[in-house]
């Protein structure tokens, strides 16, 4: 993998910014996404064109997402990995959040992640052929559980998950196209930076609520996020080497917890309901 080529949006900081920077040290080559291409000049000066391609690519206009691939494969002729990162949170009870920004967060992290995903698909398919490609979507643990005053931001990662799924699903085999859905746990990527806010709705200023533990956790910049993003950002290196890789990848001990937590309520409730279910068929 050291000559593949990656297309990586959102990489002006976070994960996208730290995996740009792994693969390039790894003797990759990169297609750097981003909405301003100023913020990667440093990355710029210290490696050729050959290494570095940077372009500007907002994920919520589809043409610039062709445009996009376009470029990558008339400078490299290949894209090997996809990276689809660009995305970013709304700070807001689901009540008092403004429809239009949580509209323009989905735009982002939905309609954005899906465009990519499915130009991905196609890049790999047709350009790539035989070879096919690795679909690497960031998730997060919340797109499988939730947290309080994150609401829109669950259900942007919620559904990325279900179209995500759908479209591992879809796939021709032959194609040997394989995606995976990376969900991290917390780590520290000072993404509180990029937190869109809304004040509390007047319903939830009770300090007791969880959404009020929350957010305060979440607005504590004394409080430093556990996990360590470049060790996380390693291990998905790794992963899209993986001859074989999961659907679904949780990185982070939170992420894992998370995810058995979720599994035992899910059987939890299907056990005890079960028989809800008996007698119901048609002349039974």
């Amino acid at each position: 993998m050291s000559t593949a080529v990656w297309f990586i949006t959102g990489a002006s900081s976070g994960f996208g910014r730290l995996m740009t920077e792994f693969v390039l040290k790894k003797g990759g080559i990169v297609v750097a996404t981003l909405r301003q291409p100023d913020v990667l000049a440093e990355l710029k000066a210290q490696y050729p064109p050959e290494k570095l391609l940077i372009l500007q690519l907002d994920v919520t206009k589809p043409e610039e997402i062709i445009d996009s691939f376009a470029k990558a494969e008339k400078a490299f002729g290949k894209i090997d990995v996809v990276f689809n990162n660009a995305g970013y949170a709304l700070l807001a009870e689901v009540e008092g959040a403004p429809e239009d920004k949580a509209r323009v967060m989905f735009d982002v992290n939905f309609w954005g992640a899906t465009n990519v995903s499915k130009e991905a698909l196609r890049f790999f398919r047709e350009v790539n052929k035989p070879a096919g490609g690795r679909l690497l979507n960031v998730s997060s643990i919340v797109g499988i559980t939730t947290v309080p005053a994150l609401g829109y931001y669950n259900a942007s990662k919620h559904a990325l998950e279900g179209i995500t799924e759908t479209l591992a699903s879809e796939l021709d085999p032959e194609w040997n196209i394989k995606i995976t859905l990376v969900e991290f746990g917390g780590f520290e990527t000072r993404g509180r930076d990029s937190l869109v806010r809304a004040p509390p709705h007047a319903a939830y200023l009770k300090p007791s609520l969880a959404s009020a533990a929350s957010r305060s956790y979440l607005l504590n910049k004394n409080v430093r996020i556990s996990g360590d993003a470049g060790k996380a950002i390693a291990k998905v290196y790794n992963l899209a080497q993986l001859e074989d890789p999961p659907l679904r990848l949780p990185l982070g001990n939170d992420a894992v917890t998370g995810f058995r937590e979720k599994v035992a309520k899910i059987l939890t409730d299907v056990d005890k309901y079960k028989s809800w279910s008996e007698g119901l068929a048609i002349n039974s």
